[in-house]
């Protein structure tokens, strides 16, 4: 079984910055994919970037040029360096895997760490 498991998160006034990292139980270049994203009370989750094993980048249009994501594949983490920190930013950030075998998809999800953004 997979475990992602989040930390990184905290309050922080508007145009702050923080750094959350998502720990892989396995590596990390083993899933086709990974990423972050959020969801604010009453609303939908939503994507904010992805990396590819690859390494290509995908961002949400609100966070780009904001959002940097990155891993490090000696310690099986993925990171999301958020600057410029606006309070609608605040959210519930989860970090997900995918990894698609032939037709079959499935994604893996971490448990999340809350990112407060208020004066």
């Amino acid at each position: 079984q997979v475990q992602l498991v989040e930390s990184g998160g905290g309050l922080v006034q508007p145009g702050g910055s923080l750094r959350l990292s998502c720990a892989a139980s396995r590596s990390i270049f083993s899933f086709n994919a990974m990423g972050w994203y959020r969801q604010a009370p009453g609303k939908q989750r939503e994507l904010v970037a992805t990396i590819t094993s690859e390494g290509s980048t995908n961002y949400a249009a609100s966070v780009k040029g904001r959002f940097t994501i990155s891993r490090n594949g000696a310690e099986n983490t993925v990171y999301l360096q958020m600057n410029s920190l606006k309070p609608e930013d605040t959210a519930l950030y989860f970090c997900k895997a995918q990894q698609i075998t032939g037709w079959h998809t499935r994604d893996y999800w971490g448990q999340g760490t809350q990112v407060t953004v208020s004066s």
